[in-house]
């Protein structure tokens, strides 16, 4: 088989610094092409690869969406030209599977009912090793072997230091307010967990015309951007109950909508037990892929809360991502607050800490 030379960070073991370095990425196959990194987000989907909490296989490189320009293409790839701009989303949209065929795309059995692939091999020194994509992108490195069902061609006004942020936080957060959530105008919504994904969520709300935005997390800066991105309240987590905090805000209710952007499991309870009743709830957020929530039987029957899970947003690519495209180019969504710094390839294992340690809202990779 043909190989293509790509330098990556390679994760070989849990919990230990990356191998950087020239991994040989296989041959693009019938629907798939190479794609040359410009710019990758790091999140925490990402450290929690590292750490083991997610169900990935080493040797894998991370980085589950990112922003590019085709070099290759696979046999029967159509609608691209080498030297297209394009962004690589973690949520593929095959089009014929099972969920796709009734309007959940983001459920695609191309992404669900299959592990990573294995997209390149590395020499270990002891032999070749097989090395697998996460999210089906494989983002950390300079090259990425892709489907052209994840792809999407970018308009040349959106820069790639925006447009790189579509495929993740973007997506996942207004897919969360506009299609799960619903948000109507003078709506009350809380937000719990302020990092990148809530934030986005902030506004969102905004943009929906919310009268009340409730933004709860224990970090005093995240808080603060929250306010300048729409929030009308802001709760300290650590301070207090935030359920109480989010009830004394609204008549005693509590919200119309909760947006869970934390991932503990005390959050999916905390985020139910803010919610009014019949209000709606929407969960993104995951601690591990082995955590169990448990949540009081009442809050779901007699009370009427629906609660809703959000894997990216339940976006539908082909419709969602140019209409957030759109309104990142117009200004309509500010991205200002949320690129922290930018990174080389080589400084993966401090991108890692400083997203671990709470320092980078988002943190960017420059292969």
């Amino acid at each position: 088989m043909n190989t293509l030379a790509a330098r990556a960070a390679v994760l070989t073991e849990f919990e230990s610094p990356f191998f950087v370095g020239q991994i040989e990425l296989r041959e693009p196959g019938p629907g798939q092409l190479v794609v040359r990194t410009t710019e990758a987000p790091f999140c925490s989907t990402d450290w929690m690869g590292w750490r083991g909490m997610r169900r990935k296989t080493p040797p894998v490189v991370l980085g589950h969406t990112a922003v590019g320009v085709v070099e290759h293409l696979g046999p029967g790839v159509e609608g691209l030209t080498p030297g297209t701009r394009v962004l690589v989303a973690g949520t593929p949209q095959c089009g014929s599977c099972f969920y796709c065929g009734i309007g959940r795309p983001d459920q695609c059995s191309v992404l669900l009912d299959g592990s990573d692939p294995v997209v390149a091999s590395l020499d270990s020194g002891g032999g070749r090793l097989d090395v697998r994509a996460a999210g089906r992108v494989g983002a950390y490195a300079d090259r990425m072997l892709v489907e052209r069902i994840q792809v999407h061609p970018l308009p040349d006004e959106l820069p790639d230091s925006l447009a790189c942020l579509l495929g993740c936080g973007v997506s996942t957060a207004l897919g969360a307010v506009f299609t799960i959530a619903d948000v109507q105008p003078r709506q009350s919504v809380a937000v719990l967990g302020l990092g990148h994904l809530g934030l986005w969520a902030v506004q969102g709300a905004r943009l929906a015309g919310a009268g009340r935005i409730v933004a709860i997390d224990g970090h005093p800066g995240r808080r603060a951007i929250a306010e300048s991105l729409g929030a009308t309240d802001l709760v300290d987590a650590h301070r207090g109950d935030p359920v109480a905090a989010v009830q004394a805000l609204t008549e005693g209710r509590g919200a119309d909508v909760v947006i869970e952007a934390a991932g503990p499991a005390l959050a999916s309870r905390q985020a139910v037990l803010m919610a009014r009743r019949a209000g709606t709830v929407v969960l993104t957020g995951v601690a591990h892929s082995a955590t169990e929530v448990e949540l009081p039987q009442l809050q779901l029957t007699v009370h009427g809360k629906k609660v809703v899970g959000c894997q990216n947003g339940q976006i539908t690519p082909s419709v969602d991502l140019p209409r957030w495209t759109g309104m990142l180019a117009s200004g309509e969504l500010d991205a200002s607050p949320f690129v922290t710094r930018r990174y080389s390839l080589d400084e993966i294992d401090t991108v890692v800490r400083r997203s671990l340690a709470l320092d980078d809202i988002t943190g960017v990779l420059v292969p």
